[in-house]
């Protein structure tokens, strides 16, 4: 799919890998217990179905942090801890993994510039999207120019939280306040990234409005716990 003029994306789903359950099957995640010989194979596969360059795609040691780095290249099995990696290096794609959390893709077409993002609770708080969108800047791109979107992720009505949690969120980012299915505490974690995406000048958001926790055809680490991760990717074409 085209996220903005010679950019394009994917989010992937569970299904069509060799992974066994409960990864089953199409699990990218390569610190969840799987065998790590299926989730190479399931990279492998997914990279080639969406016509990429397999060793060209950059994954990441995601840690719920707001650390971000300007990559050109894989960083092999020993990527540092990281949760936001950009880029304008043609061919080379980015992906951000999630079971629950939001993985966030941003696009500047003119500047040629790209991001992923792993965007949880803990990461938005910390402000990975706002520091991902300041790195892209730091490339040369324009909040008003760029393009936003925003993966599948644990809705307001499903993610419950302590109440003491959500005061704390929700006093760094008002937007996150939810009130779940139960009348419980919640949080939307998908309209914080929406408000910090606006506040930092984002020209357009766009939203893949799944819930993991509703979708069975996703990975959810609140549905299942011991599960896999599907994957949202981002890459500049020629």
């Amino acid at each position: 799919m085209e996220l903005a003029p010679r950019v394009r994306y994917a989010v992937t789903d569970r299904h069509g890998g060799v992974s066994r359950a409960p990864y089953d099957s199409r699990n990218l995640g390569g610190a969840t217990g799987d065998d790590p010989a299926a989730v190479r194979r399931n990279r492998q596969l997914t990279a080639f179905e969406l016509g990429l360059d397999t060793s060209r795609v950059v994954h990441m040691r995601q840690v719920h942090s707001a650390t971000v780095a300007e990559v050109t290249a894989p960083f092999g099995p020993d990527a540092p801890p990281l949760d936001a990696v950009v880029t304008s290096e043609v061919g080379l794609a980015l992906a951000a993994l999630a079971a629950d959390c939001a993985s966030v893709l941003l696009a500047d077409p003119v500047a040629r510039v790209i991001g992923a993002a792993h965007s949880g609770r803990v990461g938005t708080v910390a402000g990975v999207v706002p520091a991902t969108v300041d790195a892209m800047v730091a490339k040369g791109a324009d909040p008003a120019r760029m393009v936003a979107f925003i993966g599948p992720t644990a809705c307001g009505t499903c993610y419950e939280v302590p109440d003491a949690m959500r005061e704390e969120v929700c006093a760094t980012l008002p937007e996150a306040w939810a009130t779940t299915a139960q009348g419980t505490a919640g949080l939307d974690v998908r309209a914080g990234i929406a408000g910090q995406l606006t506040r930092a000048g984002v020209g357009e958001v766009r939203h893949d409005p799944r819930c993991t926790i509703e979708s069975k055809e996703l990975f959810s680490y609140r549905r299942e716990q011991t599960t896999g991760r599907f994957a949202a990717y981002v890459w500049l074409t020629r």
